[in-house]
């Protein structure tokens, strides 16, 4: 070490034999072909995921933790992972899968809820019960959106109401830290001022949900890739941002077992840089917004 700190400049250290031998020797080998797609053809099977031409980019966020679980390859490590399944293969997910959301994302989605969903289901909804599921919800951002989307639009109304909303994902890592709902403040950064003060408790640049919003919020594990099987259907299902990483087919049957899971006249909202399939069998009412109307339902379309 006394040796590097004499180099001549931090130019020369990062770019030579130093730097080769102090980090490049823990990184393993390059994963082989035959690795990736069968590790690829897995993961596609399971959970759904595409990762066609993406090896690089497998390699890269996986290298690192091979070594720190204390496994010289890739093979090596795959190994264990198909010999013991679970766990270990939820890590892999959980690395490969990007978690990036943040609050007020596509913001018309928010204003459709408050001006359009929840006037028909306040009117419509005599049982008083809200179903809303958040599909692939990440760090729970969408979910305690959504979920003060409608506190603000009951206000004083709602205390009748069953708002709650449930919240799923893939990575068991996502959901722990959604359940404890902190978040950094550059994550509200798009949030109301007013409701920053009122939804969450600041200290030390982390912000948290406050109790009344996190309890309108149900975490559970689930793989879309599994039927649904909740005891009810939905009013409206958000899954946004999730089905890029699905194939047509993937997506065609993902779509249909959410329009089953859908009360009649219910929505799905996707990504707004998203596309349905062709067989769609949901209504588009515009961009990233549809719903399941089918003829003999005689919804109408608002009000």
């Amino acid at each position: 070490m006394v040796k590097i700190l004499k180099m001549a400049n931090t130019a020369d250290f990062f770019s030579g034999s130093a730097y080769d031998s102090i980090f490049l020797e823990k990184t393993p080998a390059s994963m082989s072909n035959e690795d990736f797609e069968r590790l690829a053809y897995t993961i596609k099977q399971r959970y759904g995921l595409n990762l066609e031409g993406k090896k690089s980019m497998v390699e890269s966020r996986l290298c690192f933790y091979i070594v720190d679980r204390g496994f010289h390859s890739f093979s090596e490590y795959l190994e264990t992972v198909y010999e013991n399944g679970g766990d270990e293969m939820a890590n892999i997910i959980n690395r490969l899968t990007t978690n990036y959301t943040y609050f007020m994302r596509e913001q018309e989605h928010m204003r459709h809820f408050i001006d359009v969903f929840l006037p028909y289901a306040e009117k419509h909804k005599t049982d008083k019960e809200l179903c809303i599921w958040s599909a692939g919800c990440s760090f729970g951002n969408e979910a305690y959106n959504f979920a003060m989307c409608a506190e603000e639009y009951f206000q004083s109304r709602g205390a009748d109401w069953d708002k709650r909303i449930l919240a799923t994902d893939i990575s068991q890592n996502a959901i722990l830290a959604a359940k404890h709902g902190m978040f950094a403040e550059a994550a509200l950064k798009d949030l109301p001022a007013a409701w920053v003060e009122k939804y969450f408790t600041g200290k030390g640049g982390i912000y948290t949900v406050k109790p009344e919003i996190r309890s309108q919020v149900v975490f559970k594990y689930h793989n879309l890739m599994d039927p649904i099987s909740f005891k009810k259907k939905f009013d409206l299902i958000i899954c946004r941002n999730v089905m890029i990483y699905f194939d047509q087919k993937t997506k065609s049957e993902l779509i249909k077992r959410f329009y089953d899971a859908t009360n009649e006249g219910g929505y799905l909202y996707i990504g707004h840089a998203e596309a349905v399939p062709e067989d769609c069998p949901y209504v588009r009412e515009k961009t990233a917004v549809y719903r399941k109307i089918t003829q003999a339902g005689g919804v109408q379309k608002h009000g």
